[in-house]
Parts: structure tokens; sequence; C-alpha cells
């Protein structure tokens, strides 16, 4: 077995030593955000988890609190006004110290179980930058909203086609870069449109090896907890427009 095989397998079987920085914007996720952060720290890759409360309105700045001070893995911190979801992760990104960094989301649509097919490319040296696709057909895809899907596979197309990328899954939450890349973007938008701005200035930059793997999706319904809207597919347009024409 050769030196990349080895690094896989140890991954795969939860060999690994620690290398990741998971980071995860939170906002009103007290239903499930305990659960997230238990099934997150018990991946082996995972040496941190950087937290960013964005203002929640619920209990789960408390619940957060809580978990943080009895896991030192565990870097929480919070904003005084909710902000969004891009300007949570410029803050959890910002404080990342690992290697890696891998984007999770405080709520159960993804599963941190698939951690390690995400790392694989990077790990082999192969990729700066993979993103998990929810539509490459591989896993468990909870069957929901025909329009949501219909949506996010034109807005994928659209930024292809700005970008010259064959991504499938542009809108995916699993996002994973090698620390210095992603630290070296300046990310401008503070809600949804962090998923189009950041693929059009990481397309910009060609020297980048950026890979797909499939994962599992189980997607929530908006009584479940769900926040993305339509409107976000309108301002998601406009990021395309802005970031790749006019960068």
């Amino acid at each position: 077995m050769n030196t990349k095989e080895a690094i896989l397998a140890a991954c795969k079987n939860d060999e690994l030593e620690p290398c990741a920085s998971v980071v995860m914007p939170v906002y009103n996720e007290e239903a499930t955000v305990a659960e997230v952060i238990r099934v997150v720290l018990e991946q082996r890759p995972v040496k941190e988890l950087v937290i960013v409360d964005d203002c929640s309105k619920d209990g789960t700045y408390a619940v957060l609190q809580k978990l943080a001070a009895e896991n030192p893995r565990i870097q929480l911190h919070h904003h005084e006004v909710n902000l969004g979801k891009g300007a949570a992760l410029r803050t959890a990104i910002s404080k990342a110290t690992c290697p890696i960094v891998l984007i999770q989301d405080a709520d159960l649509e993804y599963d941190p179980h698939e951690y390690y097919l995400l790392l694989r490319p990077i790990l082999a040296d192969r990729a700066d930058v993979v993103y998990g696709s929810r539509f490459l057909g591989s896993g468990s895809h909870r069957v929901l909203y025909y329009w949501h899907s219909l949506g996010n596979k034109a807005l994928t197309t659209m930024s292809n086609m700005f970008t010259n990328l064959n991504l499938t899954d542009m809108e995916t939450c699993y996002k994973v870069f090698r620390r210095e890349i992603i630290q070296g973007i300046k990310i401008e938008e503070n809600r949804f449109g962090f998923e189009p701005e950041i693929t059009a200035k990481i397309a910009a930059n060609k020297e980048l090896r950026i890979y797909e793997v499939a994962i599992s999706y189980y997607g929530r319904t908006y009584a479940e907890g769900k926040k993305i809207g339509w409107k976000d597919g309108v301002s998601a347009l406009r990021c395309i427009l802005k970031y790749n024409l006019f960068r």
C-alpha cells in the first residue's frame, strides 16, 4: 500500500489524526444543535469545532454556552445582531486554526459521518477544495420540494456558465478547503449569497484543484426549521452576476 492509499484507509477507518476545523453558523436551532455537535465531535478528523451563534432568539445560545463550557474542542463566538449565514461563516472561518476547514450546518440535513468522503481528495493531495454534492446519485436522499431542487440546479447551471466549472451542486452546505485558501478570500455576502460568491472566487483562481463527492441528504421541511426561501434564490442569482462579471 502506498502513502496515499494508507492515508485514505486511515481516514475511512477513523485512524487519522485530527486535522480539521469544522465551522458552524447557528441561528435558532435549539432543537437540533446539541445532537449535531455530538455527532460532529465524534468524528475522528475533527480537531476543533468553531461555532458562531448569529444572535439566536430561542434557547440556542444557552445550549451552546453549556456545551462549550464542557468541551475544550468547542470554540464559541456570538453575534450581538443577526447578520446572516455568510457573516457567521466569515467570523468562524477567521478563527479556524487547523489545516483543513469544513463547513457544517447546525441542523440534521447533512451527515457528519461522511466527513471522510469529503476529506479524501485533500488528504490524498488531489484537491484544494471539495464540494459535497446532493445530486451525484449516491447515498440516501429525503424526497422533498421539487421546485426547490429545480431552483438549486438552475442556479448551479447559471454559476457554471460563468465559472466554467462542471459542478452539480453549487448551493451545498458541505464545502471543504485548505485553510490558507479560504482564509485568503474576502467574504462579502452576509446571507446565503455566500455560496455563489465563494464559488466564483474559488473558480477565479485557476491553480486550485476543485473536486466533488457524492453525499447523503436528509432535507427538512419549513415546519421543521428550513430557512432558505425564494428571496434567497433571487439574491443568489444577483451574486452569480456580481462576483463573476464585476469582480
